[in-house]
């Protein structure tokens, strides 16, 4: 069986829960790694009043012995410190409050409606309390339990921000340790310092009028051999694999993976990447205009993957609703929210992104142990280089 992960928990829930299952043995893992991911996932300029409230961390629960994993289910728990505000309404036992804090104007935007009408809840916050964007630093735990096991084989993730609102920039090109430090410098995430700049100045200006923003982020693998993933069949795919994984982030709305929607309006001839070879690198290309996926597998070039993140739904200034009791036309739900999140859902997205990439390697070189990986991975490496 493969790498699988599972979450559970609530946002104003007691903690949130992630089983991952599959990871081999012998894998370092300090607790400190995963809460340097999760500080990320917190960071970013126009986030709100609940990330001065929480402090993530995990909780290593199973799994991990001395920092090494066992091959055994690895649990982690994160907490939230807000469920010390919430603790009456949301425990699970008889005596919670079902009455206080109700829900019963669903927010345009968001699974409130339609989750609602699906479960048959009459209080909204039985589904918003799920569906709420606090379930990604579950995904995040899960994520970078995957990308500590790619460092192992020398592939990396990494990402920007390349636009909030109106404030666009092309990606920042170098080396992944030039663009991580540029980004760790921008309250946006963000690799060039100028349109950083432009980007908080268009989150003011969004908080001003009680409005919010989007924007678009990109992800990218370094490092991963040609041949992982698969075509033989649609479900082994690996750039459908990684598409989904990027969609189910909240609020993203399209993904696209090199040339994207621009190489629609181009000729064949300006959109292909062209295949050389010379001993001491073997196959290349000179271009890579596929990001690093032709035929739902690795190329061997970088993988460039870029996502659109809608404006988040809940807003300071409200929008129409109708009341799921009295059937009246009001204004939606306010739940405190962020103005803008673009910076966050870059970091969930390399957490999902290292998932899949995690998963592809597994398949091609599984065992139950480190040390039986690596030896796989070496010896398909240096076989694809005498080709």
């Amino acid at each position: 069986m493969g790498l699988r992960y599972l979450t559970a928990g609530e946002s104003h829930g007691p903690a949130l829960i992630t089983v991952v299952e599959g990871m081999p043995s012998g894998l370092k893992l300090p607790v400190e790694y995963i809460n340097a991911q999760l500080a990320r996932r917190q960071g970013g300029y126009g986030r709100g009043g609940r990330q001065q409230i929480e402090k993530d961390e995990a909780e290593i629960l199973s799994g991990v012995r001395g920092e090494y994993t066992l091959g055994s289910p690895i649990a982690l728990k994160v907490r939230n410190r807000d469920w010390a505000n919430w603790r009456e309404t949301m425990t699970a036992g008889a005596e919670a409050d079902l009455y206080k804090r109700v829900v019963t104007r669903p927010r345009p935007g968001h699974a409130d409606l339609a989750g609602a009408l699906k479960y048959g809840h009459t209080d909204v916050r039985n589904v918003l309390e799920r569906s709420s964007a606090r379930e990604t630093a579950a995904r995040v735990a899960a994520g970078t339990v995957a990308r500590r096991f790619l460092e192992e084989l020398q592939i990396e993730v990494y990402g920007q921000v390349v636009g909030i609102g109106q404030a666009r920039v092309e990606a920042v090109e170098g080396r992944p340790g030039d663009i991580r430090e540029r980004v760790a410098d921008s309250p946006v995430y963000c690799a060039n310092a100028a349109a950083s700049s432009a980007m908080t100045a268009a989150i003011d200006a969004a908080k001003e009028t009680g409005d919010s923003l989007g924007g678009i982020f990109e992800v990218r693998v370094d490092g991963a051999p040609p041949g992982l993933g698969s075509y033989v069949h649609w479900d082994r795919r690996l750039d459908g694999r990684l598409a989904q994984a990027v969609m189910s982030i909240q609020a993203v709305k399209g993904v696209e993976i090199g040339l994207g929607f621009a190489g629609s309006s181009l000729p064949g001839s300006m959109v292909q990447d062209e295949i050389f070879y010379a001993p001491e690198r073997g196959f290349y290309r000179q271009t890579n205009r596929a990001g690093g996926l032709e035929g739902g597998m690795t190329n061997g070039e970088p993988i460039v993957l870029r996502a659109a993140m809608k404006p988040i739904p809940t807003l300071r200034k409200p929008l129409r609703s109708i009341d799921l009791a009295s059937k009246e036309s009001v204004e939606a739900a306010y739940e405190r929210s962020d103005v803008c999140a673009v910076p966050a859902a870059c970091i969930i997205a390399e957490a999902v992104v290292a998932w899949e990439m995690a998963r592809a390697c597994m398949e091609k070189f599984g065992g139950d142990s480190m040390m039986e990986i690596l030896s796989s991975f070496n010896i398909y490496r240096a076989k694809i280089r005498q080709v």
